[in-house]
């Protein structure tokens, strides 16, 4: 009733943040509800504190970012991107072909606040207007009707587009609105993964960087975690698993190695955009297996992940858990050759590297018998003095020559870490590169050394390259491999070529007894139409054993439905198959003529029949293992003794035609749940915790 008024209550502010720092009119993202309860509390602290003037910086999003408060931004952590503005909404407006609303600037939504707690308390609606200098005007016809109009001048009405002369949709609060507020992430984190990816910038069949596909892989990992997995026995409460992206391509591709503009000088200039598309992608094989760039690309990955695995446990001083590496592609194969080449050191019982003295300290490179003795080589001090040697006459020597006088694989390795070292600290002290043996010219490319390196900034080095096999047997280009400051417990490798790979490098058949130095578990899970992907436990088992791999469960609790009728149609054919043959082998015993025959003796020109279960290959049809034999196939240990190839099942619409989506499922790892369900089952198993 009129002159009768109201109660006020004050609105609930809610923080969103642009996820386009281009254009921010329809791309806001609410955070969480415990998020936007920490900064507003935060918030509310500085004013009634007076701490207003002080820039506070709160954690958000799992600690992968920080709101820097005063300045009303967000920034990345881990990875480098633009700094995100951030608002405290309260008012939002909606075009009648927006898909979202908008919120309001924050001194715009100060402003419509006083008007409406006036209205209320007046109880006065008599479309009060509330006009602003950029041209709008907000009507308020009631609590639950508001409208924003634009003031056009008539001169522009003809040009002006139809949706910005009609009327916009005002809304107070979250609660006029809808809007998905995302889950909260527990602070807690149980593991972590670094995730590595493949040739080129993208990922995915969206053409998403690697940042992106993480971010959705981590988010399928939340759903996951709390939908399929349940507490441990002894109640202990669960956390998350968290995922860094490890981006090694924007390195590679950067200034510090000037290769894109190398190779735009020679690309021809037709079909432009499938050769920039080649260029960016299907090169980094090429560059993989290139001796200028494969340590450059080695480097970054190993220096990127110890650098994330510094930082995370700076934000995460209370983390207990273990560590994981991920790789989707070519990553895969990185990160195989760098685990191939890692050495074992002690550890602590979080798995991460206890690095001894001379690791640990600065060393005196001043006598070269000194250095060598330090090393743990006083026995190659005489045999390398007599050749003349000192420091720099031996980092002229490339590995293929320390091979050549004799000395093992053992201690060549400590030769090539004792050069690397020592370059470093004369880099470190003059601020210039060493000249590289069998690279001339590459000298004085890199010039800087940063005291804290970062992906962007940090300046990739290069080494002596040969191709010879190591002794080992796994055929890596020879060079100096990095150690990471971690013993991971479990690798995970996606759609991966590391089988054709290892088989290019003239490697037919991997030890059983092998397994990767510092990680105890592996996992090869591919999708069975990836054109790139292929399998590796039949390169353990013998070849005469087909051995199919295991079928990844499907997320929901079940096979896919077309691949139970499938399998059903199989079972069918196959009893029908045999009914028949039974039939006919009935009535051709009714109908055949007595015959007085010899029974045929054993061991003169003739082999005795055997029984049909002691055949060769009776287990199963065509030679394929049966499940009881499969109990006793050795795989190696390359997981433990497990299995470790995993096949995704394919979904209704892939199964019409393989080659129509073998691209996409090069591609779907990123967003298969299947996959992810796959990495925390084998992940929290170790811990007790069971779907």
């Amino acid at each position: 009733m009129e002159g009768v008024t109201g109660v006020y209550e004050p609105v609930q502010h809610h923080w969103f943040h642009c996820q386009n720092p281009v254009d921010c009119r329809s791309s806001w993202i609410p955070f969480s509800r415990e998020d936007s309860l920490r900064l507003e509390e935060t918030h509310k602290h500085g004013e009634t504190s007076g701490e207003g003037e002080v820039e506070v910086v709160v954690a958000t999003e799992g600690r992968r970012f920080d709101v820097r408060l005063k300045e009303r931004r967000c920034f990345a952590v881990y990875w480098e991107q633009p700094p995100l503005e951030v608002r405290r909404c309260s008012w939002f407006h909606k075009g009648d072909k927006d898909i979202s609303y908008t919120p309001y600037p924050e001194d715009t939504s100060l402003v419509l606040e006083e008007a409406y707690m006036m209205a209320v308390k007046l109880n006065d609606w008599k479309k009060k207007k509330i006009e602003f200098p950029t041209g709008e005007t907000v009507v308020l016809h009631s609590p639950t009707l508001m409208t924003q109009q634009q003031t056009i001048p008539l001169k522009d009405w003809i040009s002006l587009p139809s949706e910005q002369s009609q009327p916009r949709t005002v809304k107070r609060g979250l609660e006029g609105i809808r809007v998905e507020l995302p889950e909260g992430e527990p602070d807690q984190v149980d593991h972590l993964v670094f995730m590595v990816h493949g040739i080129g910038p993208t990922c995915d069949i969206q053409l998403r960087g690697v940042i992106q596909c993480v971010n959705d892989f981590r988010g399928a990992s939340l759903s996951l975690l709390s939908s399929h997995f349940k507490q441990s026995q002894d109640g202990t409460r669960m956390g998350r698993v968290e995922f860094l992206p490890v981006d090694w391509h924007r390195v590679l591709h950067g200034d510090a190695t000037g290769v894109d503009d190398d190779i735009q000088r020679i690309t021809l200039p037709s079909i432009s955009r499938l050769r920039q598309f080649s260029n960016s992608t299907v090169l980094d094989l090429f560059f993989y297996n290139s001796p200028t760039y494969c340590q450059t690309i080695i480097d970054t990955v190993a220096s990127e992940i110890n650098r994330l695995h510094q930082v995370f446990l700076q934000r995460h001083p209370q983390f207990t858990g273990a560590v994981s590496l991920a790789g989707h592609s070519l990553g895969s194969l990185i990160l195989f050759d760098l685990l191939t080449n890692q050495e074992r050191r002690n550890t602590d019982e979080n798995g991460s590297s206890v690095s001894s003295p001379s690791e640990a300290t600065p060393l005196d490179f001043e006598s070269f018998e000194d250095t060598l003795r330090n090393f743990g080589l006083g026995k190659y001090v005489q045999m390398l003095t007599k050749e003349q040697m000192d420091l720099e006459s031996l980092g002229l020597c490339s590995e293929t020559f320390f091979k050549d006088l004799g000395i093992p694989l053992g201690p060549r390795k400590k030769i090539m870490y004792l050069l690397k070292r020592w370059r470093g600290q004369q880099e470190s002290r003059t601020g210039t590169s060493h000249p590289v043996p069998g690279i001339p010219g590459i000298a004085g490319v890199y010039s800087h050394v940063q005291e804290h390196p970062t992906l962007l900034s940090g300046t990739p080095s290069t080494s002596p390259v040969d191709y010879k096999y190591f002794d080992v047997g796994i055929g890596q280009v020879s060079i100096v491999y990095p150690q990471l400051a971690f013993q991971p417990q479990a690798f995970f490798a996606l759609g991966s070529p590391i089988g054709m790979f290892l088989t290019v490098r003239g490697l037919k058949r991997i030890d059983p007894k092998y397994s990767l130095p510092t990680c105890k578990s592996f996992y090869n899970i591919f999708h069975p139409f990836d054109p790139v992907a292929c399998r590796i436990e039949p390169m353990v088992v013998f070849p005469e054993v087909d051995l199919p791999p295991i079928l990844i469960p499907h997320h929901k609790g079940r096979k896919r439905m077309h691949l139970e009728l499938k399998d059903s149609l199989k079972r069918v054919s196959s009893d029908l198959l045999l009914s028949i043959s039974t039939v006919r082998g009935v009535w051709q015993t009714l109908t055949m003529l007595p015959v007085n025959t010899l029974p045929l003796v054993a061991g003169v020109g003739t082999t005795a029949a055997l029984p049909p279960q002691e055949s060769e290959g009776s287990g199963a049809p065509n030679g394929t293992v049966s499940p009881t034999e499969m109990r006793n196939i050795s795989v190696g240990m390359l997981n433990g003794g497990r299995r470790f190839d995993y096949v995704l099942q394919e979904k209704p619409l892939e199964s019409f035609n393989e080659y129509l989506f073998a691209i996409q499922s090069h591609l779907c790892y990123w967003d298969s749940e299947d996959t992810v369900l796959l990495l925390l089952r084998e992940i929290y198993e170790g811990k007790g915790i069971l779907l």
